[in-house]
């Protein structure tokens, strides 16, 4: 009998994510080839950065550092209170706790980069808004465990592949959840049972993290799952409603455009112009009367006219128009 020697089969070798040449965020990458010190602003949160390298993340999406520690019993309320009002202004609140026994080093680590790759993936996230950044501010929680800028991207990368695998709609991650009514299953873990325990139409994954206290990131997972087992969707957009009609209203004052009053007296000059300065009256001439009448002499200079000799109508327009141009002239 000849043997033949089969060779195993070659182990799974995860695929290493690759970082796009621009990166996530072709200024982040420009401040960590510079070591910046600042404050990087996106519409996502915030990315704190100390000699180019990310110290902190902060994202409305997210819990702080300070729920997820409370929360899993690694620190009570009253410590925390009193490290921020002792070292905020130091910014050394993370060596506090550590120095005074609140919490241990490593405990501390492992919440704080928790917390930092937690918020970093919602700050790297797609934006239309320009992204800002602030040099020299530094945060109060101070140094703990540094992370590198392409360390931050590759872990972002990662974790929107694996959500894209779950359940390809990105839209379930910001919209308010609602449950479809139907049965997800045995398959529900308890972790996914006290996610869907806090569907109820109105919450969104953000809102049912910080009521868990614990990461988003972690709560994406459990709901895109959830909603791949057609138990959970995103609440239907209701449309407003017919603009009721628009009932006339009375116009209290009187309005220029609309309702014009007329002036019984007009303005002898318009208010485009100055006021003119007060000129002599020229010497009137004498007006042509019908041939059944004599003309009337002419009057001396500066005495008044008869009202019989006016013409029976004068156009006020016409009127100030003249005035207008005889006092040009004069000047």
């Amino acid at each position: 009998m000849t043997m033949v020697a089969t060779p195993p089969p070659p182990l799974p070798v995860r695929r290493r994510t690759q970082i796009p040449s621009g990166g996530l965020s072709p200024m982040l990458g420009r401040l960590a080839v510079e070591r910046a010190t600042g404050v990087l602003m996106r519409e996502g949160g915030l990315l704190h950065l100390v000699d180019g390298q990310v110290v902190y993340a902060e994202s409305p999406s997210t819990p702080g550092l300070d729920v997820l520690l409370i929360a899993h019993g690694a620190l009570d309320e009253d410590g925390w209170r009193e490290a921020v009002a002792e070292a905020a202004t130091r910014r050394r609140v993370g060596r506090f706790l550590v120095d005074s026994g609140r919490i241990s080093e490593g405990a501390l680590e492992l919440c704080h980069l928790g917390a930092l790759y937690d918020a970093a993936y919602f700050v790297l996230g797609p934006s239309s808004a320009p992204a800002r950044f602030r040099y020299g501010e530094a945060h109060w929680l101070g140094p703990v465990h540094p992370v590198p800028v392409a360390g931050v991207e590759r872990e972002t990368l990662r974790r929107r592949e694996l959500l894209q695998r779950i359940w390809p709609d990105p839209a379930i991650d910001e919209a308010p959840l609602q449950r479809t009514g139907r049965e997800a299953g045995p398959a529900v873990t308890p972790r996914q049972g006290e996610v869907l325990d806090l569907i109820d139409g109105v919450r969104t994954a953000a809102d049912i993290s910080r009521a868990l206290g614990r990461p988003a990131f972690h709560t994406l997972v459990d709901v895109r799952r959830l909603a791949g087992a057609g138990a959970v969707t995103t609440r239907p957009h209701q449309a407003p409603g017919p603009a009721p009609e628009p009932r006339p209203v009375a116009d209290p004052l009187p309005n220029p455009v609309r309702n014009p009053v007329p002036d019984p007296s007009p303005s002898p000059v318009p208010e485009a112009f100055p006021a003119p300065a007060p000129v002599a009256a020229p010497d009137p001439v004498p007006i042509p009367l019908p041939p059944a009448q004599a003309p009337s002499p002419a009057p001396e200079a500066g005495a008044p006219v008869p009202a019989d000799v006016l013409p029976p109508f004068a156009d006020p327009h016409v009127t100030l128009l003249k005035r207008l141009r005889d006092a040009l002239e004069a000047l």
